[in-house]
């Protein structure tokens, strides 16, 4: 009798459908259904193409709301049916994950071992915050930084430092406030709400500066991002030609992109510009005089190890002794024996970060199989190879600007350095052109893309990561925040990707 009732008042539906993508909106989790059910209509009438530029906007829709809903549910719902419908084939999305796979391995195992690193990660930035108290100088070294960390690491290394440190303050804060709110009459009460809303629009202001920073930085050589490798490989450029090949775009973008982080501050326009509050500096000052009283000698001990770990990590890395995730596997190892940490579940946590992530990536590889199957970026690829050789660096920078914004910088380039090396194998252009293009398609697929959180992984795994929600950092806000330096920087390499080369 009772589940008669339950079906007369539609109880069942409703328990199905409140489990569905769990806490997310109604209407997202309507937009989602919508998405499900058009699709096949759209494949069956349109074709391919159309329903896979349809499916590419719905999967970008779902990084968009990331902050609403984890982008790993639904846009895998999407990819599964891309599958289902023949949009591609599970050969190929396994091909692209295994193309990807050094990728891979660095977010499971450089962020676990960035990890480890956090007590020396955030000994050092809390001094350079508490002793840097002019905040233009503050932004513009977080940017050089992470810019120069990225010239010689890859930038979802830097990404990882930037995400540890500033989550770190974070929970400095939250820690501290929360003691003073259960704490004895008479203790100082906690943050105000003000305070503590100036203080995360301070720390989105460090974050973004510092992920501009490893565009910035990553751009200029061959170990900066996963693209940098493929491409100087394919030219058979070592580390200092990539370099100097690059320099004549890369550096005058530096130069205007710490012009513009200088500006920003300045101006305290689009929510950059907001001082660190007095009591959030009392408190970590206070943490800092705190840690450093009760820090002994097995404490120091752990330090050192961290930081000779840090001095090895960027040795390796610069010298390219092993691929990055192996190198992230040592030092795991080796903070880890060396720093006591021998108990599985205190190492577990290590992985939680990127964990997800990772299998977000692995996702996005299954529409830039989509992407690939149905040959959405070719007919770009034909317009431009099709206009007189003076003029196909600039368009090649533009188109790669464009299409890196909405899709994966990575995949970008790997398909048109691989058909520009395809035009130049079948006659169709020259050396002299070809190493020109590689430089448009190089700087076009890493500067434009800051536009963004889907252009460039690094900024993706910041709007996914648990500092995000933290500090109320929505896919749009970061969009918002990033939009000055996509229009200096992108418009500044244009320029000197068609006149200076």
């Amino acid at each position: 009798m009772a589940a008669a009732d339950n079906l007369r008042d539609g109880a069942w539906w409703r328990s199905y459908w409140g489990n569905f993508l769990g806490t997310a909106p109604a209407w997202y989790k309507q937009t989602i259904v919508a998405f499900l059910v058009a699709n096949p209509v759209l494949y069956h009438v349109f074709g391919g193409f159309v329903a896979g530029w349809v499916l590419v906007l719905q999967f970008i829709f779902t990084l968009a709301m990331a902050l609403r809903c984890y982008p790993l549910q639904a846009g895998g719902l999407l990819a599964i049916e891309a599958l289902v419908l023949g949009l591609t084939t599970p050969e190929h999305v396994y091909g692209e994950v295994e193309n990807n796979l050094p990728v891979i391995l660095l977010l499971v195992f450089m962020v676990a071992g960035i990890y480890f690193m956090k007590d020396l990660l955030l000994f050092t930035f809390t001094k350079i915050l508490i002793g840097v108290r002019n905040r233009m100088l503050l932004s513009v070294l977080f940017c050089a930084v992470a810019a120069v960390l990225s010239a010689f690491l890859d930038a979802l290394t830097v990404m990882a430092v930037i995400i540890t440190v500033a989550a770190g303050f974070y929970r400095v804060y939250h820690d501290v406030a929360h003691e003073q709110a259960g704490g004895a009459p008479g203790e100082d009460p906690p943050l105000a709400d003000e305070d503590l809303a100036r203080f995360r629009a301070f720390l989105r202001g460090l974050v973004m500066h510092g992920a501009v920073g490893t565009a910035l930085g990553g751009v200029m050589t061959i170990v900066g991002e996963p693209q940098n490798v493929l491409i100087g490989n394919k030219m058979g450029w070592e580390f200092i030609e990539f370099f100097l090949r690059m320099a004549p775009v890369t550096l005058p973008v530096f130069a205007v992109g710490i012009a513009t982080c200088l500006a920003l501050e300045a101006s305290k326009a689009l929510g950059y510009g907001a001082p660190l509050p007095a009591k959030v500096l009392g408190v970590l000052q206070g943490y800092d005089a705190k840690q450093t009283a009760a820090r002994g000698r097995a404490d120091r001990a752990r330090l050192v190890v961290q930081a000779i770990a840090a001095a090895l990590l960027i040795w390796a890395l610069a010298n390219h002794v092993a691929e990055i995730g192996l190198i992230g596997l040592a030092l795991i190892v080796l903070q880890t024996a060396f720093t006591g940490v021998v108990d599985e579940h205190r190492i577990g946590p290590a992985f939680e970060e990127a964990l997800p992530f990772t299998a977000l990536l692995c996702v996005f590889f299954g529409i830039v199989a989509v992407i690939s199957d149905q040959g959405l970026f070719q007919p770009v690829i034909d317009y431009v190879l099709r206009l007189p050789e003076s003029q196909q660096p600039g368009v090649f920078y533009i188109a790669n600007g464009l299409l890196s914004m909405i899709s994966d910088n990575v995949f970008v380039a790997t398909v048109y350095i691989g058909q520009v090396e395809t035009a130049f194998n079948d006659g169709v252009i020259g050396r002299q052109q070809l190493d020109l293009l590689a430089v448009a398609i190089n700087t076009g697929t890493n500067i434009p893309s800051v536009a963004t959180p889907n252009g460039q992984a690094a900024f993706l795994f910041l709007l996914t990561s648990s500092l995000a929600p933290l500090i109320h950092l929505s896919y749009g806000r970061m969009v918002l925040m990033a939009l000055p330096y996509t229009f200096t920087m992108g418009a500044t390499g244009w320029i000197c990707v068609t006149w200076a080369l």
